[in-house]
């Protein structure tokens, strides 16, 4: 099993649910990320950490991610620079599990192989990219399979039942229950038939089911994983980030660690 698995497997055992915050990497900059993401894993505040890449051209993303990515792009981030963070990281004992959200050009351009070679190197954990469809997605999914690595794929609310099968059927680590049609951002009140679709997709699943795009609030967290394996947020922390940019790095990663720890309290008790 790789990181991914193992953290999902002892959470089923000790009957918690998983909290999965989504860092823009390179915002404000890379020695910051890493530093976000040790003090993450210090202060106990994330199980898991779903890491973006940052891209030119949005996917999903909403204004404020939108706007982390451009930061961090004018700011030099690459993808090997991401890939040298983290190994810098997991050299100094970071054990997190690390995803890694990268747009499918990003993949593809230096081809599949050299890419997934550099991540797992890094100490990447598992992709996801969500501009691959699933029809097109088998090259890649049998490169991550064999550097041992999770296929993250992700579902709507407007997946059809035929689609919503092969793509039960393909992943792997986890699939990513994407909470409404439209892009990421902060919302007041999740779908009144968020827990049906859930529920629907978690009954067809043979990997953990966890929940993302619109969650911002502890309530939101809790209601979520009532019905969900675990809840990803986003938005509401890559904002906190930007308010706290001008601070020192380790400032950065405390503040960004007690905002995840408030958010997943629902999940501790």
């Amino acid at each position: 099993m790789n990181r991914v698995d193992t953290v999902f497997a002892n959470l089923k055992r000790e009957r918690r649910k998983a909290f999965m915050p989504f860092i823009a990497a390179g915002d404000p900059n890379l020695v910051a990320t890493g530093r976000i993401l040790r003090t993450l894993q210090d202060r106990g505040a994330a199980d898991l950490v779903e890491l973006g890449v940052p891209y030119s051209d949005p996917i999903a993303d909403g204004p404020v991610i939108q706007a982390s990515y451009q930061r961090a792009l004018a700011g030099g981030c690459t993808p090997q620079g991401i890939f040298d963070m983290l190994a810098d990281a997991r050299a100094n004992g970071l054990v997190l599990p690390v995803c890694l959200m990268t747009s499918y050009s990003l993949v593809v351009r230096p081809g599949i192989e050299d890419f997934i070679g550099r991540a797992h190197k890094a100490g990447i954990d598992g992709l996801i990219v969500p501009d691959l469809p699933v029809d097109e997605a088998g090259p890649l999914a049998k490169a991550l399979a064999a550097a041992g690595m999770s296929h993250i794929l992700l579902i709507a609310p407007t997946t059809s039942p035929a689609r919503r099968e092969k793509i039960v059927a393909g992943a792997t680590g986890f699939i990513y229950c994407i909470s409404v049609a439209g892009i990421t951002g902060e919302r007041t009140a999740l779908p009144a038939k968020l827990a049906d679709y859930v529920r629907g997709v978690k009954k067809a699943a043979k990997v953990p089911v966890c929940v993302g795009f619109g969650i911002a609030q502890p309530e939101q967290v809790a209601a979520v994983a009532q019905v969900a394996d675990g809840a990803i947020v986003g938005s509401a922390i890559v904002r906190h980030i930007a308010e706290h940019a001008g601070e020192t790095v380790d400032q950065i990663g405390e503040t960004v660690a007690e905002f995840c720890k408030t958010l997943a309290a629902p999940l501790r008790k």
